[in-house]
């Protein structure tokens, strides 16, 4: 029913950055709720940030300050800007939509690897 495509990840030095995107289909995008999540090795999927239908935005303690998530409805496009990045972000990074009625959609996810 909605598919979402992730892309942006790469090989980035410490301090570096990366934007992340996530390419969503169908026309309810607004509607959701869109949040990233990632998933390192020998680790349980964490959310990193989420941004409610509305704007309001939320942050993983490791990553405030750091990470901006933003949404643009208009594309049906979610964006993780990623700075100062650390090896400890390594991981595959997941788009994620909730709709109004509860369902979870998910990405096949990218991967992002910082250097130290």
């Amino acid at each position: 029913q909605v598919q979402l495509v992730e892309s942006g990840g790469g090989l980035v030095q410490a301090g570096g950055s990366l934007r992340l995107s996530c390419a969503a289909s169908g026309s309810l995008f607004s509607s959701y709720a869109m949040g990233w999540y990632r998933q390192a090795p020998g680790k349980q999927r964490e959310l990193v940030a989420g941004i409610t239908s509305g704007g309001i935005t939320n942050y993983a303690d490791s990553v405030k300050g750091r990470f901006s998530i933003s949404r643009d409805n208009a594309k049906n496009t979610l964006y993780l800007q990623m700075s100062s990045l650390k090896p400890e972000d390594t991981a595959v990074y997941y788009c994620n939509a909730r709709s109004r009625l509860g369902i979870s959609y998910w990405g096949q996810g990218t991967q992002v690897t910082v250097s130290s």
